[in-house]
């Protein structure tokens, strides 16, 4: 009787706070454009409407910049790389599938939705031939499946603090039970209060800049903290962050068996990440030779950001070389790589 009496009595202000939250996470919160370019749409039928920015004002070969996934991401971290290749060629930028302007309704989030969408994307940007791709930290192995199944959508790519190339005393809990599909949170944490809470927790302002000033050797930029919080504020920004964090969205097994196998030329620009290693990372360029490395230091994760001239020019130098390459011969004959 007591407890039934006590249940009563908590019904109503736990419905009350759940309304709360709800008002809080769907609140009205204006998100401006991460980039000072057009953005547009397409729709796809297994990741919803997902929305890229272009600038073709310059002719060339197209080059794709594709952000990393966590609670807060968006296409404002690949906002120096797009300011500075804008110049030379088209330049492309994604929101993945729940961030930024693409759809962020409740869907099953799986490294397979992130896939389709960076195909859809690609498919759509091409002209006659395989385009550039720079991705960002997680991005990074799903454009590598993307190479590795669909080789004549993808020329070359720069991977950018990747991960996957961590040994184990690397890997964060979240990364070693997400590769093995065992879940961090329980399967639809996310439509409940408990969920509710710790996602607000986790974007809240001081949140959000305590995990920026870990991926930044030098000062946080302010306009990328007030941004990842605008677009962690909007309806919906919940449910992909909440796959992340319950361990769906990490691609199941080695991340070396994927990149092994992709004969793209690639360029991975590393040096100290809080949320990953790359112990792996020497010996496995040696063992393929179509992977180079290349150190940007000091940095934390978000090199372009922290010393973007080096950056740049590594990135620039690495695209003029493919540039300069023959025509690359068909699939399966080609004389770079290793599998």
């Amino acid at each position: 009787m007591l407890t039934e009496r006590l249940t009563t009595a908590f019904q109503a202000p736990m419905r009350s706070l759940a309304q709360v939250v709800d008002d809080v996470l769907a609140r009205d919160v204006d998100l401006p454009a991460a980039l000072d370019a057009p953005r547009h749409e397409i729709a796809t039928a297994d990741a919803g409407i997902i929305t890229y920015y272009a600038d073709t004002s310059v002719r060339g070969r197209p080059l794709v910049l594709l952000h990393g996934v966590h609670a807060a991401a968006s296409s404002y971290e690949m906002k120096p790389l797009f300011e500075y290749f804008r110049q030379e060629r088209p330049v492309y930028a994604l929101d993945l599938p729940g961030f930024g302007f693409s759809e962020r309704v409740q869907r099953a989030y799986t490294p397979a939705t992130y896939v389709h969408a960076i195909e859809h994307l690609l498919r759509n940007v091409s002209t006659r031939e395989p385009v550039d791709v720079i991705a960002l930290s997680l991005t990074s192995e799903y454009v590598a499946k993307v190479a590795l199944e669909m080789p004549e959508l993808v020329r070359s790519l720069v991977l950018i603090s990747p991960t996957g190339f961590s040994d184990e005393r690397e890997r964060s809990l979240l990364e070693t039970l997400s590769r093995q599909r065992a879940r961090m949170l329980p399967t639809g944490l996310s439509e409940t209060l408990t969920g509710r809470l710790l996602y607000e927790l986790i974007v809240c302002k001081p949140s959000i800049r305590y995990f920026l000033r870990k991926s930044f050797e030098h000062r946080v930029d302010e306009h990328m903290a007030e941004y990842a919080w605008a677009t962690s504020h909007q309806p919906g920004a919940f449910h992909a962050p909440m796959a992340f964090l319950g361990g769906g969205l990490f691609p199941r097994g080695q991340a070396t068996n994927i990149y092994g196998h992709v004969h793209a030329p690639a360029l991975v620009l590393y040096d100290r990440d809080p949320h990953t290693g790359f112990a792996a990372l020497s010996e496995f360029a040696e063992r393929h030779h179509n992977f180079r490395t290349e150190r940007v230091t000091p940095s934390r994760g978000l090199p372009h950001f922290d010393l973007p001239e080096h950056s740049i020019e590594a990135i620039r130098s690495f695209l003029e070389e493919q540039d300069q390459r023959r025509a690359p011969r068909p699939y399966g004959m080609r004389a770079v790589g290793s599998a």
